[in-house]
């Protein structure tokens, strides 16, 4: 396989891979995104849009997650940073977590990227639901995937909506102190909330709240 910038052989009704290829991919991506959600849409279908061949996208992209990241212009793959904490075991997955998402966040073209993302989800309906589809697949379903014991989904979302809110706070709205926190500052203290989330009592001891009786 050779380089975007470097031509290669490929079957009829295909173009090789070029200067070029790698946009017009991506073009292609946004408009399947959008157009059938994150779910719906695959490597194939937008290689066969981009009038490339489906090893050209995994080439370019690795996986849909990947090329979803790049579709969204995130500065990073979200559900990598998943993927690294959780190779650690769940022992310490919660500091783990927030140091993976600092160190992306602290990137020099990250907040950039954060703000479109969020003018784009707050503001386009289509958007947020690829996001929030995106999130739920990768970020959320693999920490659910992971976490052992009762309740696994509602930990993983508990979790996630933790680092969201971080990342919105510390890198967007700027709240002091937390913006100018250092970062193990930050990690030795929101790390152990989001270790309870993911494997500790829920409930303060009390056992999950029953239901409200539903009025008659």
């Amino acid at each position: 396989m050779t380089d975007g910038g470097q031509s290669r052989r490929s079957g009829p009704g295909r173009r090789a891979g070029g200067s070029r290829t790698r946009e017009q991919i991506l073009g292609a991506a946004r408009t399947r995104f959008s157009e059938h959600g994150y779910g719906a849409t695959t490597m194939r279908a937008v290689a066969a849009d981009a009038g490339v061949d489906a090893a050209l996208v995994h080439y370019f992209f690795g996986t849909k997650e990947g090329l979803f990241a790049a579709a969204m212009a995130l500065p990073f793959n979200p559900a990598e940073i998943v993927g690294g904490a959780l190779g650690g075991g769940l022992e310490g997955l919660g500091e783990r977590l927030v140091r993976g998402a600092l160190e992306a966040w602290d990137g020099p073209h990250a907040r950039a990227a954060l703000l479109i993302v969020i003018r784009s989800a707050s503001s386009h309906d289509t958007a947020a639901a690829m996001l929030r589809e995106f999130i739920e697949r990768g970020v959320v379903g693999r920490l659910a995937a992971a976490v052992t014991g009762p309740e696994a989904q509602l930990r993983a979302v508990l979790a996630g909506s933790q680092v969201a809110g971080l990342i919105v706070a510390r890198y967007v709205l700027e709240v002091e102190p937390l913006a100018s926190a250092d970062r193990e500052t930050v990690v030795a203290a929101v790390g152990p909330t989001l270790q309870r989330y993911l494997t500790g009592d829920l409930y303060g001891g009390a056992g999950r709240p029953a239901a409200p009786t539903p009025r008659v």
